[in-house]
């Protein structure tokens, strides 16, 4: 609240700056406005990180003024660098908040998505390593067997991953019995775990930590092999029931980032987690945490444990 001899003052101020006092009044509303919206999104994205990989992220603290989760091993990541940066910045060095920014848009998609909105495609690698593996090695030693069509392909067993990939492969079985579109997209698989960097940069693809599945390829898949025009007739055609039924299960696809990978599937549940509990407008009249499920006893544990940390 501002005191009433500092009000005057800046209210002469801006009387003799041509500013009135319903516009400085208004611009402060604004402003506040924005302050309470950035932290409504962050306190969402600290909620839904810790839902998503609850045996792996135990505590959030803010120190200075910089909010940071902190990791099991130890390790506290930032949330907010408070850095400018261009959308390529983003994916060679994102925080936290660059990685859950852009909004997941869950079922059907006609079209192509904005240039260079790509939910789910920023990655903190951190956190993918604290809970999948900090090294090949240890990445391997989680791996189990997942069948897709007549093979069995290597995923991650950690937080849930391979069992979420499993059930999502075992409910379009079903409906794929009365839709051969479906069964024809999906087998044989392009791959699974595959410890590799993605192509032209120094940063591990989500296949190495075998989070991420490639079903039946189509040469309009990928936004280096197809146009524009090619990539969005293909998911215009696409079996909404695939991305339907691998979105129930916390995988975003490819097919919902301008740099389209249609045949793409990736386990990340913050991503999902967050367009689901929050995909509407922020209406700052209501509570943070409106949309989560309050019946489930550690979703409250992790909201006061938000609350008392960020105040």
């Amino acid at each position: 609240m501002i005191k009433r001899p500092t009000l005057l003052i800046v209210m002469c101020v801006l009387i003799f700056s041509g500013c009135s006092r319903q516009e400085y009044l208004s611009n402060s509303l604004v402003q506040n406005t924005n302050n309470s919206i950035y932290d409504y999104n962050m306190k969402r994205d600290l909620l839904c990180l810790m839902i998503a990989y609850p045996n792996f992220i135990i505590d959030v603290e803010q120190n200075n003024g910089k909010v940071y989760i902190k990791l099991k091993s130890g390790m506290k990541v930032l949330y907010d660098d408070k850095k400018q940066k261009n959308f390529s910045s983003k994916l060679q060095n994102p925080d936290i908040q660059d990685m859950m920014e852009q909004p997941y848009p869950l079922g059907k998609v006609n079209k192509l998505m904005d240039e260079n909105f790509d939910p789910g495609r920023i990655r903190v690698y951190p956190i993918l390593k604290e809970v999948y593996g900090s090294n090949k090695s240890a990445i391997e030693s989680n791996l189990s067997q997942v069948s897709i069509g007549y093979k069995r392909y290597a995923f991650n067993n950690t937080n849930n991953a391979a069992k979420e990939l499993k059930a999502a492969i075992e409910e379009l079985n079903v409906l794929s019995r009365n839709n051969w579109k479906i069964s024809t997209n999906i087998a044989p698989s392009s791959g699974t775990y595959n410890y590799r960097y993605i192509s032209g940069t120094g940063r591990l693809s989500p296949h190495a930590f075998g989070i991420a599945v490639d079903l039946k390829r189509d040469n309009r898949d990928y936004w280096k092999w197809a146009t524009k025009e090619q990539g969005e007739e293909r998911i215009k055609e696409y079996p909404v029931e695939i991305v339907n039924v691998f979105e129930k299960h916390n995988f975003v696809w490819g097919g919902k980032w301008s740099h389209f990978d249609i045949l793409h599937f990736e386990y990340r549940p913050e991503i999902i987690l967050k367009a689901r509990y929050f995909g509407k407008e922020i209406d700052t009249s209501k509570s943070w945490y409106d949309g989560v499920e309050l019946n489930k006893e550690k979703n409250r544990e992790y909201i006061q444990l938000i609350e008392k940390a960020i105040e």
